[in-house]
């Protein structure tokens, strides 16, 4: 496979960030050909070139804009009039941004669980499924690269996906064990840290949480009840709500979205604080 090529596709499973330059039309004399590219990782190197130089030196800072905003974006640049190099044409690339895999893992591989795996992985996720039941573990159905932990989610998780882009969820058939798991996660530095439940359940888990000594801001990283307010009942309805709120986090929509554990936040609040103080029109 082309280096380049290998590079761009070997970053889904690292933990590199970075873009992916092609040289998409070429306007008179220029350094290289329209195809050329090269791989920009988020603290400078470099797998392949489009010519070096000035133009070079340009894509290279469009590639770490695209790496911080992630937005994809096309460059053209006069060769000579831009920046002053002698060649006399245009060049046009396009600058793609390239984002490792977000690692998803699901403590419980009852049915909601099988459920979220098998929506999450085409999705991007990098799924791993956790449980100490062989039986729903092997059960016939997961998509193919769903990592599965058969172990004593308890024990598994000081091994599990750790730091700012990994999320987790918590579905088990235990709610002691789903009280232990949060225990034990809610002060990581985690992207996302979702749990099942209805609302009487996270009630009486904020409850023991906070007699605990675990502060109000930590709590408000639980999001649970997790998902989108979908009216979901069944296992899959459920997994397409609580997908659809890890795609909202990864396209950045937190306002308008209704989600089921700001909704519980609300009501919450209302309740220990009264209804928030009317504003003068």
């Amino acid at each position: 496979m082309d280096p380049v090529f290998a590079a761009a596709a070997a970053v889904a499973d690292g933990d590199r960030r970075a873009a992916l330059v092609t040289v998409v039309g070429v306007d008179g004399s220029a350094p290289r050909a329209a195809g050329a590219r090269m791989v920009v990782y988020e603290d400078g190197d470099l797998v392949g070139t489009v010519g070096g130089g000035a133009f070079e030196h340009r894509l290279r800072a469009e590639a770490a804009a695209a790496i911080t905003d992630g937005h994809p974006r096309r460059v053209r640049v006069h060769l000579t009039r831009e920046l002053g190099m002698c060649c006399g044409g245009a060049m046009d690339a396009f600058v793609e941004p390239l984002t490792p895999a977000e690692p998803l893992v699901i403590y419980g591989a009852g049915h909601v669980g099988r459920a979220v795996a098998r929506l999450a992985a085409p999705l991007g996720f990098q799924v791993t499924l956790v449980d100490d039941r062989p039986d729903w573990l092997e059960a016939p159905g997961l998509p193919e690269g769903v990592r599965c932990v058969g172990r004593d989610p308890r024990r598994a998780v000081g091994a599990t996906a750790r730091g700012q882009r990994a999320c987790h969820l918590i579905v088990t058939h235990d709610h002691a064990l789903d009280q232990e798991l949060v225990e034990a996660l809610i002060g990581e530095d985690l992207r996302w840290l979702g749990m099942i439940g209805s609302k009487t359940k996270v009630n009486r888990f904020h409850l023991r949480l906070r007699a605990a000594g675990v502060s109000a801001e930590a709590l408000r990283r639980l999001r649970a009840p997790v998902g989108l307010d979908l009216g979901a009942e069944t296992p899959e309805e459920i997994a397409l709500s609580v997908c659809a709120e890890l795609v909202a986090l990864r396209r950045g929509k937190v306002g308008p979205v209704a989600l089921l554990a700001d909704r519980a936040d609300a009501e919450r609040d209302a309740r220990l604080f009264g209804p928030p103080p009317a504003t003068s029109g």
